[in-house]
């Protein structure tokens, strides 16, 4: 299947438009996206009339100019009918917003689209789902633009069968200052499911890394996508639910998907290279690493700090992650020391971590940065700062990528999330280095790389 007219379309027709109801999901997406985003927009309503001086058509099929995407928010009765008509009128796919399908039991509504759509070639989203986000290009999600926030664009693609998560994942990148490329609610996949999305996405030129909420797989599903995973040149991170049996059966309720045996699917999401998050913060930190560094690691950490307590709570969580902290030799500890500023010189400790102390100065962070991407017991570089130390400026960030770009060894820093030290992380993120605002997010961000290997 063909999904770039269903995901990047240029002309939009929203099926199910109310003539006296704003507030209705397809009102919402319709203004939305008419008043707000370049794509363009039409309305669809059986009574066709005016909505607020834009003409709206009876059909789909009259509208005057071929539809790359149709989103559907009609009765799930009429959404068969519909998908004919979008067939017809060569749509290039469709978003089905409508709930009514496997989810409530009529499996059988949701088989005969599915018939239809695999008949005429015709990919849809969905049904019972929130459909397509590209930043700056479309929004199909029926919420108020008012109430929501959209991340900035960026190379994360975040796939999802909850709307409800997936809205929560886009509040947290925008939150984080990490961009994403599109966010897709899936719902029922009763057409296009994940392993789809993977191929398309692995030449996706916007998209560095996949990241997937995934609560079942039906018949056939779960091996597909692992076929697809094994042979994605991209990072795949995803976060499946359902360990306990209370979780379990609230996955069933939901979607209609088995949640199948949790043990077992993580030992083979490991073996095939997916990288497994346990929780929404780690999908959102593995993500943003992975899309910053795609080479693995060993998990050989040096961290460097500015304060000896964070370097001691950063150790402990490192091995709690099974993280290595390779203590330095002696002479190794000596090149460290060598490197850095007279004020430092007597008072920082060299083991590992290394403690500069609060009288450190961009210099002396950079120097033992780079002194650790030196070694080759050294894999990845851990910066834990305090922006109200004196000697750290807005800087750092920018000075840090310069190490990088000499070692190749992976940076990721942690800088505490307010709105005064927005400048100091904006340096590091434009350089390209990733920030984590908690201590366990950044050590989370260092797992993600060791826990990743590409397909062969």
């Amino acid at each position: 299947m063909d999904f770039q007219r269903l995901l990047y379309p240029k002309t939009l027709a929203v099926v199910g438009v109310s003539k006296h109801n704003d507030m209705h999901p397809a009102n919402v997406i319709y203004y939305k996206n008419l008043l707000r985003f370049p794509v363009t927009t039409y309305a669809v309503n059986p009574k066709a009339g005016l909505l607020k001086g834009q003409h709206a058509f009876r059909n789909i099929k009259e509208i005057p100019e071929k539809i790359d995407l149709a989103v559907i928010a009609s009765r799930a009765d009429n959404v068969p009918s519909i998908l004919e008509d979008c067939i017809e009128a060569e749509v290039g796919g469709a978003v089905i917003v409508s709930g009514g399908f496997s989810e409530v039991g009529r499996t059988d509504l949701q088989e005969r689209i599915t018939a239809i759509a695999a008949e005429g070639s015709f990919p849809f989203i969905g049904p019972n789902c929130l459909g397509i986000l590209t930043p700056n290009h479309v929004d199909t999600f029926f919420f108020p633009s008012e109430r929501v926030v959209t991340p900035d664009e960026g190379s994360v693609a975040l796939i999802s069968q909850s709307g409800g998560v997936l809205v929560d994942q886009t509040i947290r990148c925008r939150a984080e200052g990490v961009g994403i490329s599109m966010a897709i609610s899936i719902g029922n996949k009763a057409h296009v499911k994940e392993a789809d999305l993977i191929e398309y996405l692995g030449d996706d030129p916007k998209t560095k890394v996949i990241g997937f909420y995934i609560e079942g797989f039906g018949k056939g599903e779960g091996k597909k996508f692992l076929e697809a995973a094994s042979q994605s040149r991209k990072p795949i991170v995803v976060m499946k639910p359902g360990k306990s049996p209370t979780a379990s059966k609230a996955i069933s309720s939901h979607t209609a998907s088995m949640a199948g045996d949790h043990s077992v699917l993580s030992s083979i999401f490991k073996q095939h290279g997916i990288v497994e998050a346990s929780n929404p913060e780690e999908l959102l930190h593995f993500s943003e690493a992975l899309s910053r560094f795609s080479q693995p690691i060993k998990g050989d950490v040096g961290i460097v700090t500015v304060s000896g307590g964070h370097g001691v709570i950063a150790s402990d969580m490192c091995s709690d992650m099974n993280l290595r902290i390779p203590i330095f030799t002696p002479e190794q500890q000596e090149q460290i020391r060598n490197g850095v500023s007279p004020t430092v010189k007597d008072i920082a400790t060299y083991t590992n971590p290394v403690d500069l102390t609060g009288s450190a100065i961009d210099n002396d962070v950079v120097a033992a940065a780079m002194e650790m991407g030196m070694m080759d017991s050294i894999d990845c570089i851990l910066v834990l700062l305090l922006p109200y130390v004196p000697g750290v400026t807005m800087d750092l960030g920018a000075m840090l990528s310069h190490v990088y770009a000499r070692t190749r060894k992976p940076i990721v820093a942690y800088v505490p999330r307010v709105e005064k030290y927005q400048m100091l992380i904006e340096g590091f993120e434009m350089n390209g280095l990733p920030v984590a605002h908690t201590l366990e997010g950044s050590v989370q961000m260092v797992s993600a790389l060791m826990r990743y290997h590409r397909a062969p």
